[in-house]
């Protein structure tokens, strides 16, 4: 019994979104094997116990107890209307860093141009509780249908329009769509059953969790950079390189000479590296982060 207290159990997503959370979860310190093959992969840490499982089910399970927390959009926790406690939210998608969004779409040469045109109109989703509430929020009586897969094939010959899940919006673009509104902007959360939430252990354990999880992704846009400078230069680079306005600047054995540390956007070190140069800087290195803990 006290070994069985003394594991977390944790509800990943499969499918699409189950390469980019394995990714943060290995920058986080966990690494998780044979995920692909089964139900329930491997991790090197004794204390998780991983289940995998399609993002549309994990609230369920985890508001019922058959798992102690998990990842899943929040699409889908209101979806199902889970009652859980939400830890935190994973701002990471399957291919970028922007949330996913439930839009309505049509077809591109339909005369449907707003949300008022669907009145009485036949809308297919996947997400039929998020669709119907977006509608009754706008006062409009539409016949909304559970879609099996597919969906974006179906306008407009079976019904009028979709409310389908897209990030960058080429498949809708690919199958003749256009957007009309967005119904639900969405990030993965990290969302614990209410019961286990209050057992001491495991929230400590979940909180860590999350800590790691979260300083992970302050990491995914960022870079460590250090060099060495003449002590006579610093007051330069620091006025001419805001990004360095707080770095650690430590001495060196040679004499009027300091090392200088700092993080910044990966993004702009194509931009300062010649800067640096020019301000005398030497033995300049770039080496990626895995956590940010703020």
């Amino acid at each position: 019994m006290e070994n069985d207290m003394k594991k977390l159990r944790v509800g990943l997503p499969s499918g699409s979104l189950m390469e980019a959370t394995l990714q943060l979860f290995a920058k986080a310190g966990f690494i998780i094997s044979g995920s692909s093959r089964s139900y329930r992969p491997a991790v090197n840490d004794p204390e998780l116990e991983i289940r995998m499982l399609r993002a549309q089910e994990i609230s369920r399970y985890v508001e019922h107890g058959y798992l102690d927390c998990g990842v899943t959009g929040r699409d889908w926790m209101l979806e199902n209307n889970s009652k859980v406690i939400e830890v935190e939210s994973l701002p990471y998608s399957k291919a970028t860093s922007s949330p996913t969004r439930w839009v309505l779409a049509v077809s591109n040469d339909s005369p449907l141009h707003c949300v008022q045109d669907l009145e009485g109109k036949r809308i297919a989703t996947e997400a039929v509780e998020l669709t119907k509430s977006f509608f009754k929020k706008h006062s409009i009586n539409a016949h909304i249908e559970f879609s099996w897969g597919a969906t974006e094939v179906k306008v407009p010959d079976l019904v009028d329009a979709i409310v389908e899940i897209t990030e960058t919006g080429s498949s809708l673009r690919a199958n003749n769509l256009r957007i009309i509104e967005t119904v639900l902007e969405s990030y993965p959360i990290l969302i614990v059953n209410e019961s286990v939430w209050q057992n001491d252990w495991k929230r400590k354990k979940l909180q860590c969790l999350a800590l790691l999880l979260k300083g992970a992704l302050n990491a995914r846009d960022l870079v460590g950079i250090k060099m060495n400078l003449p002590s006579a230069n610093l007051k330069n680079l620091l006025e001419a390189l805001p990004s360095l306005r707080n770095p650690t600047v430590s001495p060196l054995a040679q004499t009027d000479w300091v090392a200088v540390e700092t993080v910044i956007e990966e993004r702009v070190v194509r931009e300062i590296l010649p800067q640096l140069k020019v301000l005398g800087a030497e033995g300049i290195i770039e080496y990626p982060l895995n956590k940010v803990v703020y």
